[in-house]
């Protein structure tokens, strides 16, 4: 039997300041050692000439409060801001010309226009908040234009122009079909600059030293996200955390950031925080432009499943249930069946060339069916075009001491039984092309979990077990984010993540990845 192979893959602030000419200065006895540690001493000295990599600034003590963003971050919002009226503008220019020659009506472009200009800042989806973050950035941008048609619809009816149908289902898509690439470009460039340590939020961190490890170790393989991590503060104080200096204690942690000007106050896990100190802590930050983050310590969920209300005079954080049935799941359903069937029809040349490619190399069997593990633990038998030599599986014994999987996977990155075309198929994924036939008759979707093999599901904890509430997936948040490159641990944590956290959005975002990362040939093997 053939080893399996994965599915292809699917993402400086002036900040206030404390004035300290104004604060009287305590008697200082010269023959004692300075007050605080050696990282406080050498934060304040930073602090009082800091050098904004991002912005191209400086600030000296006693300079006054700047509660601004950084000029960077303005240019960024001025430019996408331009991007998207110029862009709106000309897709509706160009659309008026068209349809107003078959039927003139001089006002439904200014109303369309009109509605998109005022939709995008109702809906936040110019606000900085959102802008390269993540999914929610697109999602607000699909809010506001799904808004704008509501707009352009009632309009007509409130005006008696009962012609917006082409406005409304025609325009308004064009105009979204050219804002959602344009600001994927807009994104990659910011990407490409924090990549190379501009365009980065200073972080302070405080928290357990495990805990803010881990935060610091995120932020260098993510750097996309933005954030650098510059100081921290812990319940000792002293000591440096994967080469980042303690300047304090948490206690003495707004004081810090206030005379650091950080631009992210990064809360982790540690016994010292309850609500009381949390709070005051929020208040000692209000009239600075640091934004508070406290990282959820209960469990690994965000998106749209969390919700802050009131209850009873507190707030709370309501976690609901992941949705695997109901409206979206249709969807999702929906679009996968159809998907698939459109890439079917579209890749048809391409299949009938690689199956010939793959009968002219030894003669052996095209399609390869191997037995795996879906949705509430049903076996079904998945597709792949065959990238090995026949009986493959006879061999493996032998290359066993030269495995290189994680967890009870087999792989090898110059695996001898993969034959010519196999390797070029892996290296693209294209071998796994067939399974679009495993996604039409509803066994697999577009996006999910990674199929698992059942001597995997039978090794599975309770937690990993999750991953079959749901279709496996061509591709997911696993094929995206290193494939087999991957540690297992990391692998399944992705896939709970998934799971977890799904949504339509998430979808589109890590198709648009996956494209990417095949290209490239990135962690295939």
């Amino acid at each position: 039997m053939e080893e399996p192979v994965r599915p292809w893959p699917a993402d400086s602030l002036a900040l206030p300041r404390v004035d300290l000419r104004a604060v009287p200065a305590p008697p200082v006895d010269m023959a004692a050692p300075p007050p605080g540690n050696a990282a406080e001493v050498r934060l304040d000295s930073a602090a009082a000439h800091r050098i904004d990599p991002a912005a191209g600034c400086s600030q000296e003590e006693g300079d006054p409060p700047k509660t601004h963003a950084a000029e960077w971050e303005k240019r960024y919002r001025r430019t996408v801001i331009a991007a998207d009226l110029v862009a709106a503008c000309a897709v509706i220019a160009i659309s008026a010309f068209v349809i107003d020659r078959l039927a003139p009506h001089d006002m439904h472009a200014f109303g369309t226009a009109f509605a998109i200009l005022c939709a995008l800042p109702v809906s936040r989806a110019w606000s900085a908040r959102v802008l390269g973050e993540g999914p929610e950035e697109y999602r607000t941008l699909g809010r506001a234009l799904i808004t704008a048609a509501v707009l352009v619809a009632f309009g007509g009816l409130l005006f008696g122009a009962l012609e917006v149908q082409p406005w409304v289902f025609f325009v308004v898509p064009a105009v979204a079909l050219v804002l959602f690439p344009q600001r994927y470009v807009l994104r990659q460039v910011l990407h490409r600059r924090r990549r190379r340590g501009l365009c980065l939020l200073p972080v302070m961190a405080a928290g357990s030293a495990e805990t803010v490890a881990d935060l610091i170790k995120r932020t260098r393989t993510e750097a996309h996200v933005g954030w650098r991590v510059e100081a921290v503060c812990t319940s000792t104080g002293h000591g440096e955390i994967e080469g980042v200096p303690v300047v304090g204690r948490l206690e003495e942690l707004s004081r810090h950031v206030r005379r650091g000007g950080y631009r992210v106050v990064a809360i982790t896990a540690d016994q010292y925080w309850n609500p009381q100190r949390l709070q005051r802590l929020a208040w000692d930050l209000e009239g600075t432009s640091s934004e508070m983050v406290v990282a959820p310590v209960l469990m690994e969920v965000a998106g749209p499943r969390l919700n802050v209300s009131g209850v009873l005079g507190m707030p709370l954080l309501r976690v609901t249930a992941p949705a695997f049935t109901g409206g979206r799941r249709l969807v999702k359903e929906v679009v996968d069946r159809c998907g698939a069937t459109l890439l079917l029809a579209l890749f048809s040349p391409v299949l009938l060339a690689i199956a010939a490619a793959v009968k002219a190399g030894d003669r052996g069997p095209v399609i390869y069916r191997q037995r795996r593990i879906g949705k509430d633990g049903e076996a079904f038998t998945m597709l792949k075009f065959r990238t090995m030599v026949v009986n493959a599986h006879l061999i493996r014994s032998d290359l066993e001491q030269a495995n290189e999987g994680a967890g009870p996977l087999f792989k090898m990155k110059k695996d001898p039984r993969v034959t010519k075309v196999g390797g070029l198929l892996r290296r693209y994924s294209l071998d796994e092309l067939p399974q679009l036939f495993n996604v039409v008759a509803g066994r697999m979707s577009l996006v999910g979990p990674r199929p698992p093999l059942p001597e995997e599901t039978a090794t599975y904890a309770p937690a990993a077990r999750r991953r079959l509430l749901v279709k496996p997936g061509l591709t997911g948040l696993w094929q995206v984010s290193g494939r087999s490159d991957l540690s297992w641990d990391e692998s399944i944590r992705l896939d709970l993540r998934y799971v977890e956290d799904w949504s339509l959005a998430l979808d589109l975002v890590i198709l648009w990845k996956t494209f990417r990362a095949v290209l490239a040939g990135q962690g295939a093997y």
